[in-house]
């Protein structure tokens, strides 16, 4: 994308960047990655991220959109209504009529749109009964990104996220090397060239046992999963008290 001098990345936890820790003590991610990538090709170059974990995708409507559009960027990113997903009972039509609201606000300020599709789960236990109702979700994304003029970051397709090593321990977020593709990935949606691919192939990883494949689920599930819904029953969100990293367009630091 040529000129693209101004960036602000809006959603939940997949683009704040959980679980890619930064230095600082924050986290990195996909965003950042990619503001620090596109920082080096064009002079000027300013970038804000106001996505916080946890969010609803009413609360980035309502929350974040505004001050998106108050802040004039070149560019937006748009990746939510996982969480929505997530809930039981939830219904994928109604979530993207949300979603289309929000892309037409963007696009009426001026702001190039790039959204993102749902993951594939169908390598993920508990997930994969939700990928009827992404899939359903995905196919209205594709319709608003054609009707809106939008570019789109196909994750359902990107298969190389099907290795394990592209998630973190809680098989919810991805981790340091899968925001890494990921940022790869937008990189050349948006025509920026690159010596990294982001579909390389990962090494051999050994095949794990039933039994041993089995120990990890209830890991996980007990770990994770359990503490999810507790989250939900007490209707608490990992968002609270969790303010954006970015809240304004600023120049990316070298480091």
């Amino acid at each position: 994308m040529d000129g693209l001098d101004s960036f602000v990345a809006l959603g939940d936890s997949f683009t704040e960047g959980m679980d890619d820790p930064a230095p600082n003590g924050t986290y990195l991610g996909w965003a950042d990655r990619l503001a620090g990538m596109i920082s080096t090709r064009q002079q000027g170059f300013r970038y804000a991220n106001l996505a916080v974990r946890g969010k609803m995708l009413q609360e980035i409507v309502d929350e974040q959109i505004p001050l998106a559009v108050s802040l004039k960027p070149r560019l937006v990113t748009l990746c939510g209504g996982g969480n929505d997903i997530l809930v039981p009972g939830s219904d994928a039509d109604a979530v993207a009529e949300v979603y289309e609201i929000a892309v037409a606000d963007l696009r009426a300020a001026g702001a190039e749109v790039l959204i993102f599709t749902g993951f594939d789960p169908k390598h993920t236990p508990f997930l994969r009964s939700l990928r009827g109702k992404i899939a359903i979700y995905n196919s209205h994304l594709w319709s608003v990104a054609e009707r809106y003029h939008c570019k789109v970051v196909d994750l359902w397709s990107m298969t190389v996220l099907h290795d394990r090593r592209a998630w973190s321990a809680d098989r919810l977020h991805l981790s340091p090397e899968g925001h890494r593709r990921v940022a790869l990935r937008v990189a050349e949606v948006l025509g920026f060239q690159s010596d990294e691919e982001w579909n390389t192939p990962w090494p051999p990883l050994m095949d794990e046992d039933w039994m041993t494949q089995r120990r990890h689920d209830l890991k996980w599930a007990r770990e994770h999963v359990m503490p999810w819904i507790a989250r939900q029953l007490r209707g608490e969100s990992m968002g609270d008290g969790v303010v954006p990293k970015r809240p304004e367009l600023l120049p990316v630091c070298a480091e």
